[in-house]
């Protein structure tokens, strides 16, 4: 399970370097610079002046994390038997990748719309997190990969708890994609408000404090997490991601803040972007070792006898 592990790992990271560049070029403009796919200006090799040179680096990692994502598939089809995690985990990432390649084409002939954008997004950030769950399994189909089990009767409080955590900050995240990419950033300039009101009626207004809403309730959840994290003695590791979540939700309210403030500096917008990611990642990861820590499992060596059939 190391290679897969070692894989999964790979792809994780080349896949999130890919979104994070993905996200400099749209904030910086530079989304059409190339305007066909999977060439640009119908050159293999253009000429990288202006924003090119930010899209075509934005493809290249882009191309880079197939052959990662391949060979992941091809030793998770070998160690399919290893954890009854492992095979659903490897049809979910084959299948959203595949997605994901027909969303890039997709988002260039489309001229970046909104909608086309967010869901460009949103398959991007479904396929890391799943390239993260695969992480986890294989790294907990490791002899030292089983701590002890939680008590039955809380142990399904907080894989529950955490997927609708995480499932609000996907959503939050998904309508700040939209309100970036459509231009509503700088809707609402007063806060709590929206011009000193509540009740808004233009279309940027609207999904402006639709996005603040559902931040406030990301920040609720997050709380709610934190409490339920020891009053049910999660586990060190579950206690770890949901801290490192409720942290990075503070972040990600002043980054928000400060975007308003200081009229979308280009450097705050993307940091606002990338942290609302590590955010979504964060409570899904925590999510996932929950799950691993209340669904009973074969031990390290009935999972070799398994795996021999």
């Amino acid at each position: 399970m190391k290679h897969l592990l070692r894989l999964a790992l790979a792809a994780d990271v080349v896949a999130l370097l890919t979104l994070m560049l993905g996200s400099w070029t749209r904030i910086n403009g530079a989304g059409l610079t190339c305007p066909d796919w999977p060439l640009c200006h119908g050159r293999l090799l253009p000429a990288l002046g202006g924003g090119t040179l930010w899209e075509w680096s934005h493809r290249l990692l882009a191309f880079a994390v197939a052959p990662l994502v391949l060979a992941l598939i091809a030793v998770a089809w070998r160690q399919r038997r290893s954890s009854p995690f492992v095979a659903p985990t490897m049809v979910a990432i084959a299948v959203i990748f595949l997605v994901q390649v027909f969303l890039g084409a997709e988002t260039v002939r489309l001229a970046n719309t909104p909608f086309s954008v967010v869901a460009h997004w949103a398959t991007a950030m479904a396929l890391i997190a799943m390239l993260s769950a695969m992480a986890v399994f294989a790294a907990a189909s490791e002899p030292d990969g089983y701590p002890a089990r939680r008590a039955p009767e809380t142990s399904y409080v907080m894989p529950a708890a955490l997927a609708v955590t995480a499932t609000v900050a996907f959503v939050t995240m998904c309508i700040g994609a939209y309100v970036s990419s459509s231009g509503a950033g700088l809707a609402c300039l007063s806060i709590p408000g929206c011009a000193g009101n509540v009740v808004v009626y233009t279309h940027g207004q609207f999904v402006q404090m639709l996005h603040r809403f559902s931040a406030g309730a990301t920040l609720v959840c997050a709380a709610a997490a934190l409490a339920l994290a020891w009053a049910y003695a999660a586990s060190t590791r579950v206690r770890a991601a949901v801290l490192l979540g409720v942290a990075l939700v503070a972040t990600q309210v002043l980054l928000g803040l400060l975007n308003v403030a200081l009229r979308l500096p280009t450097d705050l917008r993307e940091a606002h972007a990338v942290n609302a990611a590590f955010v979504f990642l964060a409570f899904f990861v925590a999510a996932v070792f929950a799950v691993l820590d209340a669904v009973p499992r074969l031990r390290p060596d009935s999972l070799a006898e398994e795996a021999t059939r």
